[in-house]
Order: C-alpha cells, then structure tokens, then sequence
C-alpha cells in the first residue's frame, strides 16, 4: 500500500524523498503510518519498476537532490489499483484481539488500559486539528481543485474512528466499573 501512496503524491506533484515524508507526516499520518527509511525504500523498488524516475539536481554545498515523479507506467499502475474491486476493508483490528483476552488481566489494570484508549484517542484527534491547513496548502499543487474534496473525506473518517473509540472505550469503562459494585 506505501509504494501506490507514492505514486498517488507523485501524481499530483513531483517531489523529493523529504518532501514525500513531510507530505506523510503532515496529512497522511492519520490513517497511514510511514517511516522516512521505508519511504526511500519503497522509492528504489518504485525506480526499479519503472514506475517513478529520479531527476538528479545537483546543489552547491548540499547533497544533490532527488526529484521523484511518475512515469506513464506508474500511473497506470495507480489506476489499476483504485480500480480494484477490494474495497479495503480489513476484519484485523489489534485492539480488538487484545480486548477479547483481557480477562486475563486484572479489572483494575483493564480500566486503565480503556482510560488510555481513550485519551490517546482524543490526543489523535488533537493532532487533526491542522489537517485542513495542510489540505488547503497542498491542494495548490492540483489542477482539480475537486481532488481536495476526497482528501477532506479522509480525515472526516479518521476524524469519526477516533470518535467511535472514544465512545466504545468509555463505555467500556462504564461496564467494568458497574462489575465492581
């Protein structure tokens, strides 16, 4: 999924290995996690496809610098993949599955770790706060200003997840401190 989340910046601008981490950080981060080595990474098996090209710009100074854009055959490859009919949707959920053995644990050590859920939650939704700034900043690079729209969809359902668990961990709190009384 890294190597088609590239070639779906690429596609909308040409950049530098840097400045595909930034763009990860700042408005991907939330739903998808990358680090900067797996980035470069997936860069090199892209180059190796035939799917992005590197355009070396030397620099006085610096290290030369990389600019990645895609080719003809990387787009195409973008295209079949959201053309795909696999929806996305996945039944793995590690909360879930640590959820459903913490009877193992103790209660006390149970509502702690829902009190957590729920806080590092509400910090995650915290760190949405500057997303629509990002949005409106690299919205410059498109020609459809439309494309945006899709963007902001995005972060309303990552927006609406931590919500939901926010919601289910308090919950679940409500019902472990009930078995105490």
């Amino acid at each position: 999924m890294l190597k088609h989340g590239i070639l779906g910046l690429l596609n909308y601008h040409d950049l530098t290995g840097y400045e595909i981490m930034e763009t990860f950080r700042d408005s991907l981060n939330f739903f998808w996690n990358a680090q900067t080595s797996q980035i470069y990474r997936e860069l090199q098996g892209l180059e190796t496809k035939g799917w992005v090209e590197k355009t070396v710009v030397p620099q006085r100074g610096k290290p030369d610098k990389n600019i990645f854009s895609i080719t003809a055959e990387g787009k195409s490859e973008l295209l079949r993949w959201l053309s795909d009919d696999d929806v996305g949707i996945s039944s793995k959920t590690p909360v879930l599955m640590k959820v459903f053995f913490m009877g193992e644990r103790d209660r006390e050590e149970n509502i702690r770790y829902f009190r957590r859920l729920y806080e590092d939650c509400g910090k995650f939704l915290e760190s949405l706060a500057p997303v629509p700034e990002y949005i409106a900043s690299y919205s410059s690079y498109l020609d459809e200003k439309e494309k945006a729209l899709y963007w902001e969809m995005t972060v309303d359902f990552g927006r609406r997840n931590m919500q939901m668990y926010m919601e289910w961990a308090g919950e679940c709190i409500q019902r472990l401190e009930e078995m105490e009384e």
